[in-house]
């Protein structure tokens, strides 16, 4: 169960919707909806309305002097949806440094 929830994903794209209540997760390959939105529940102290998951296949690389292909990983995002006026707080953007100055 501690394994289940990886990192969450913050690009500008997941911030842009972390406004709207829509948070980006790396979960593990074998999590499913329920679990991800129990531990969700639970570790964030919010109320999840919705997850979606999609397993990313691992993008082909060359490497090295041969030139070599290899593959990153497989792994599962989740994208968690939370009801309105609720958010986490790993997603907020830098607000307390603009109210300092």
């Amino acid at each position: 169960m501690q394994n289940t929830l990886l990192r969450p994903i913050i690009t500008e794209k997941s911030m842009a919707d972390a406004g709207s209540g829509k948070y980006l997760f790396a979960v593990s390959r074998s999590a499913s909806k329920t679990l991800i939105k129990k531990i969700i529940n639970d570790t964030f102290n919010v109320h999840v309305t919705q997850v979606a998951t999609s397993v990313v296949k691992g993008k082909r690389k060359r490497i090295g002097q041969r030139r070599q292909e290899v593959t990153d990983a497989i792994w599962k995002k989740a994208i968690i949806w939370v009801r309105t006026g609720e958010k986490i707080g790993l997603f907020e953007s830098g607000g307390e440094e603009e109210k300092k100055k």
